[in-house]
């Protein structure tokens, strides 16, 4: 292939495409970390983190194969975690699973039975155990409707009026509300960290089954199944050829290697993806990886002044971060309810997977989203036995 250069629109769609992935997920993120407990330091140190590690696999990625390759954090992977138990042993657990949960992913890369393993699992229940995960949150807009009005209200709101017109753009106007909620809430006094730059904080990963069971293996399976493939089959329904093996061991990789900083699941992107593939990108498919590279140094930068975003977070009146999670995960629960308890000889076992996940429920140590999955399929299987 001959050697290509970035265009002032591939420059223009990486630069949408990095406000779009980073401000339209990122207050999940933050509720995810902080949910599997960890500080206001170590969730920044996170944020910065994923930015960087998708940032910079991106950029490699695109840049060794030549392919339009947008990388993310698994905004399911961190819903997830929202909705998780704080693990006994508290963040160091999490980031013990974070890695476990990298390194399958590593090694789904480099042996193929195991991305099988992955992809064998039904669709409908995989998705129908995301549905479960994301209902808990994307009942708080509403419930912060009642509780809180004055703060609630004007979020929900801009991100209704913004998705008719642009659904791409309604979560960072709702960004933006919540911005000037957070201002005028505080009387425009919104404590700043002393430098601008995030510190890395890093944290001792605690390993024990639980972690790797209760977050680990649930945050491989609900990103592999809705991110990783999902982005492989975006990039081939535009006619590129990704291998598929690579791209899983690279994301994975880079997830191994920001795990210790606070970063959950690194992966392959499904929406920011088709933004980069398509013929808008660049009218020379020759050229649209440049778009994802573009998008992957914005990232980084967007990374490295993570502490303030999660200091004004932080700042922010009740119920304004599961406002903005909420309404940012809207479209995803509908889309996954919808595909979960769409085909009729999945509907019994994704509905009691959907339910068992909703409860919340621990037992022996591991959580809803692991023993809905499990019940799900053994229900399923039950179906089958007996011919339904």
């Amino acid at each position: 292939m001959r050697q290509t250069y970035p265009s002032l629109q591939t420059a223009s769609t990486g630069l949408v495409v990095a406000i779009v992935g980073f401000f339209s997920s990122f207050p999940i993120v933050l509720k995810g970390l902080s949910a599997v407990g960890a500080s206001a330091e170590e969730a920044a140190s996170g944020l910065m983190f994923a930015a960087l590690a998708m940032g910079l696999a991106g950029i490699g990625l695109s840049l060794w194969k030549k392919l339009p390759v947008s990388v993310a954090w698994s905004t399911p992977g961190v819903a997830f975690l929202a909705a998780a138990a704080l693990p006994e042993a508290g963040f160091g657990g999490a980031v013990a699973g974070f890695l476990f949960a990298g390194a399958l992913t590593v090694i789904a890369g480099l042996w193929k039975p195991l991305a099988r393993l992955a992809a064998s699992i039904p669709a409908p229940l995989a998705q129908a155990m995301l549905a479960g995960v994301l209902l808990p949150l994307c009942i708080v807009p509403f419930q912060a409707i009642g509780e809180t009005p004055l703060t609630a209200l004007p979020i929900v709101l801009t991100w209704f009026v913004f998705r008719i017109f642009s659904r791409l753009f309604a979560v960072p106007a709702a960004v933006i509300a919540a911005a000037l909620v957070t201002l005028f809430g505080t009387g425009f006094q919104v404590p700043m960290p002393s430098s601008v730059l995030t510190s890395p904080v890093l944290v001792q990963p605690v390993v024990s089954l639980a972690a790797f069971l209760g977050i680990g293996l649930p945050l491989f399976i609900v990103t592999m199944a809705t991110q990783n493939i999902p982005g492989i089959a975006v990039l081939k329904g535009y006619g590129f050829t990704p291998p598929p093996g690579p791209l899983f061991a690279g994301v994975g990789a880079a997830s191994v290697v920001s795990a210790p900083f606070g970063a959950p699941a690194t992966c392959l992107a499904a929406i920011t993806a088709a933004m980069c593939a398509n013929e808008d990108s660049d009218p020379d498919e020759r050229r649209r990886y440049w778009s994802a590279v573009i998008a992957g140094v914005i990232y980084c930068i967007f990374g490295v002044f993570a502490g303030v975003i999660t200091a004004f977070a932080g700042a922010a009146p009740p119920l304004v971060l599961g406002t903005l999670a909420g309404v940012a995960l809207l479209g995803v629960f509908a889309s996954s309810a919808a595909s979960a308890l769409e085909a009729a000889d999945h509907r019994e076992a994704a509905a009691i997977t959907f339910l068992t996940t909703a409860s919340g429920i621990t037992i022996f140590g591991l959580g809803a989203a692991v023993w809905g999955l499990v019940i799900g399929i053994l229900v399923q299987l039950f179906n089958q036995k007996l011919g339904r």
